[in-house]
């Protein structure tokens, strides 16, 4: 798994294109502000041990939020920062799992919509730990 962690002031979205059709249908753009946005990239190697993937994703999206002082993080399905590419099956199965133990663990978090292009807005602080890069 390929993850890139930014703080942002304020992070928007709006769907553009579906590029996966058995997903939800999302028409409406979002805004969120002071919030951890994951862009995370499920590889094929972490469909043998999802579950180990899943810890290690919410161990560091935890860690992350702390040091960026939040507790609102955002998933975003991000496929472009690796070669390799887990099914969208596992990577979906993933993201739910993570969302919801991260609300289970007082955490304010959703997902941006799985399948789709996105028109996107970032604006992050210039400080370290506002980018963060893992290889997991």
């Amino acid at each position: 798994m390929k993850l890139l962690m930014i703080y942002c002031n304020e992070f928007s979205y709006v769907p553009k294109v579906k590029t996966l059709e058995g997903y939800e249908e999302h028409n409406e753009g979002k805004t969120f502000k002071d919030s951890l946005v994951a862009f995370i990239q499920v590889e094929e190697k972490d469909e043998e041990n999802p579950k180990s993937a899943e810890d290690k994703l919410l161990k560091n999206l935890k860690w992350a939020a702390k040091k960026n002082n939040t507790t609102k993080i955002i998933l975003h399905s991000f496929a472009h920062l690796s070669e390799s590419k887990a099914s969208p099956e596992t990577s979906k199965q993933i993201f739910d799992k993570v969302e919801q133990r991260l609300h289970n663990a007082n955490y304010e978090c959703e997902q941006t919509p799985f399948g789709y292009f996105l028109d996107i807005k970032v604006d992050a602080p210039g400080y370290s730990l506002a980018r963060i890069f893992k290889d997991l």
